[in-house]
């Protein structure tokens, strides 16, 4: 990385969201931008996560760009080696990789309010930049519970974010920590291999069967050969996931239905009801992501296989002791404990134009403006922001709508540039900081939605709420009204700053606050 490095845009992260950033960056026009990534290989999550039977439980041809179909995915749901070389494709196809710098992982970020940049220090060196785009993804950094004697414990211990390969599981005796997502996939796959495999349960989810195929080779001819159809295909996913929205935003009451074809599914592998009375949940379907998988249940079936209705509470020695008290000798821990969503780690690491962390700033819950910018961190957008995520469809959709907002805010800030004054000199620095009411009234509204959606109202505690209960991470709507509100910027919402290049050093800068109509809110 050059010494003093100065850039337009830089970007944090190389998965779905920093990637997509980069090429509508280049689509923009915009070349003057680097990508910084703190592995040595793009693909984000879905380079992290490798662990045996790792795949999407979305479709594959609506978990990818629009601007990029995949004719080729081989089957209806990808797994993880097929979504990583995807994202490797995108990068060569798009012409990132000059961009991109590997083994960058940003240590600190400030604003700078004399200059109205960013100024990044990673590990690789200190560059600056005018816009920071943060694609980190609430998906990166591995959760793992304090559990008295977990540092004693004489055996193999790691996160299925961070599988280690190199560890054979035949003949073990294993602990599988969690239920979620990653460990209904992990679990069939090493059941086999297991001399015994105990599954510590906190809470049971909810699990629908997982259709999935291959997709002819005629299928993918036709994608390739008449491109329409690909995009015909995608089409159909996301219809029928937009039409399913209301059941989990408006009338949870109506997913009753969806909760007895689960216990069906359910009885169809579990004959015990002992081990059926455990595994079937007492909360509302949807509250808790719906998990897909049709090899989960029978493999809890398996003789090998106990599972422990409590969480793990402590370990002495070889020992794993359950809440309810249940011990089992053990030589291998695997946490499925998902991630620091609501508690960002690079929330740390940025320092805004009040000289708070943003972390600090989110103390009382995250928050921001169309869930892209904060209130006090002037030229800083986040890809999967607060309130963007979603339960029951793509990400890509989100994130594509975002990169539309992103588009518009820097062309905004081409707009407001300082003109050249009277001896030519101009192009000077122009920021936008979200105002704290436009933030605050985004976020009333958008919590106002979630009083009656599943996801606050169907009796669980998820990774979607926060310490204080508070749900920051899903979006109440369908995707197509986040794309609606993220269609462009309203200045209105920001307090524009500008510099002039001749601007003397501490010379105050300019601020203000555009008066023009007020664009959608959360709809």
């Amino acid at each position: 990385m050059a010494e003093h490095e100065h850039v337009r845009v830089a970007v944090i992260g190389s998965g779905f969201g920093g990637l997509g950033a980069a090429v509508r960056l280049r689509r923009e026009g915009i070349t003057d931008f680097v990508v910084l990534e703190r592995a040595d290989s793009v693909g984000g999550t879905w380079r992290d996560n490798s662990y045996p039977g790792c795949a999407c439980d979305v479709p594959s041809h609506l978990y990818s760009f629009s601007f990029a179909p995949n004719p080729d995915w081989p089957r209806t749901f990808s797994g993880q080696r097929h979504i990583r070389a995807y994202l490797e494709h995108v990068t060569d196809l798009f012409g990132l990789r000059p961009h991109i710098r590997f083994d960058s992982e940003v240590k600190l970020m400030s604003w700078d309010a004399e200059n109205l940049r960013w100024n990044i220090e990673t590990t690789r060196g200190s560059l600056s930049a005018d816009v920071v785009v943060s694609a980190t993804g609430p998906l990166s950094d591995p959760k793992i519970p304090e559990i008295p004697g977990l540092a004693s414990f004489p055996g193999k211990v790691f996160h299925s974010a961070r599988w280690d390969h190199d560890y054979d599981l035949r003949g073990k005796r294993v602990a599988m920590v969690g239920t979620g997502a990653s460990a209904i996939q992990i679990v069939p796959s090493i059941q086999p291999q297991a001399a015994r495999l105990t599954l510590f349960q906190r809470t049971p989810p909810w699990v629908m069967p997982r259709v999935d195929r291959a997709i002819s080779g005629v299928e993918r001819r036709l994608h390739r050969a008449v491109p329409l159809t690909t995009q015909l295909r995608r089409g159909l996913l996301w219809g029928i996931r937009e039409l399913q929205v209301q059941a989990f935003t408006k009338h949870p009451d109506e997913l009753g239905l969806v909760e007895q074809l689960a216990k069906r599914n359910m009885a169809r592998a579990i004959k015990d009801p002992a081990l059926r009375a455990k595994l079937t949940p007492d909360y509302r379907i949807g509250c808790k992501r719906i998990l897909l998988s049709s090899t989960y249940y029978p493999a809890l079936a398996k003789p090998n296989v106990d599972v422990v209705a409590g969480g793990l509470t402590e370990i002495r020695g070889s020992t794993v002791i359950a809440a309810d008290g249940t011990e089992a000798e053990v030589d291998a821990i695997i946490f499925g404990t998902g991630f620091h969503v609501t508690d960002l780690p690079i929330a740390e690491r940025v320092v805004g134009a009040e000289g708070r962390t943003l972390a600090e700033s989110w103390k009382n819950g995250m928050q921001a403006l169309r869930g892209a910018a904060a209130a006090g961190f002037p030229n800083w957008m986040t890809i999967i922001g607060p309130n963007t995520g979603l339960g029951n469809s793509s990400m890509i959709l989100m994130i594509e709508s975002q990169l539309n907002y992103m588009a518009d805010y820097l062309r905004q800030l081409d707009v407001l540039g300082v003109p050249p004054g009277p001896q030519g000199t101009g192009g000077g620095r122009t920021a936008l900081d979200a105002r704290p009411a436009a933030v605050e009234d985004w976020n009333r509204t958008v919590q106002e939605r979630m009083k009656r959606t599943v996801w606050n109202t169907g009796g669980c505690t998820s990774w979607y709420l926060d310490a204080s209960g508070r749900n920051t991470t899903i979006w109440p709507g369908t995707t197509s009204e986040f794309r609606r509100a993220t269609r462009r910027v309203d200045l209105g919402e920001y307090e524009i700053l500008r510099k002039s290049d001749g601007q003397q050093a501490g010379t105050a800068v300019q601020k203000t606050v555009a008066a023009v109509p007020q664009s959608e809110g959360a709809a």
